[in-house]
């Protein structure tokens, strides 16, 4: 059975509602599923799935318990070269800064050697009320990519 960290951040919960069903479903897959809501970075392994959900703040910042993990991995510069993850955005296309918060994060992860599995989803909620519906229809396809 894989295991498949699940890390949100939020602001309004958003993102927090987004992995949590996301977790029921990978469950019912058959994954072992660990959810982190705006973790420290020893609170994840350096290894493994790892499942990126989080919504924009701002002017396409991290939410503020999403930004310490990020401050940590800019400052300790860890080897994730065995980290593959997928990647969620929530935000408003009235915004220029859509979707920021998980661009950032994908940069990061990406530059420290961890390997994107699939497309990034970004949920635009002008288009979509309830987020956990394009989620749930991305996580189909972002399964079959592990296989």
């Amino acid at each position: 059975m894989t295991d498949i960290t699940l890390i949100s951040g939020s602001t309004l919960g958003s993102a927090e509602y987004v992995a949590e069903h996301l977790e029921t479903l990978l469950q019912q897959a058959g994954f072992s599923t660990n959810v982190q809501h705006g973790p420290a970075l020893n609170d994840i392994p350096l290894q493994g799935l790892w499942l990126v959900v989080t919504s924009t703040h701002g002017a396409g910042d991290l939410p503020d318990n999403l930004q310490s993990l990020y401050d940590e991995l800019v400052a300790g510069k860890p080897d994730l070269s065995q980290v593959s993850f997928g990647a969620i955005g929530i935000g408003s296309s009235e915004y220029d800064t859509f979707c920021g918060a998980i661009v950032k994060m994908d940069r990061l992860l990406q530059d420290l050697k961890a390997r994107r599995i699939g497309d990034m989803l970004q949920v635009d909620i002008t288009r979509h009320e309830i987020p956990e519906d394009p989620a749930e229809v991305w996580l189909g396809s972002w399964i079959e990519q592990l296989k």
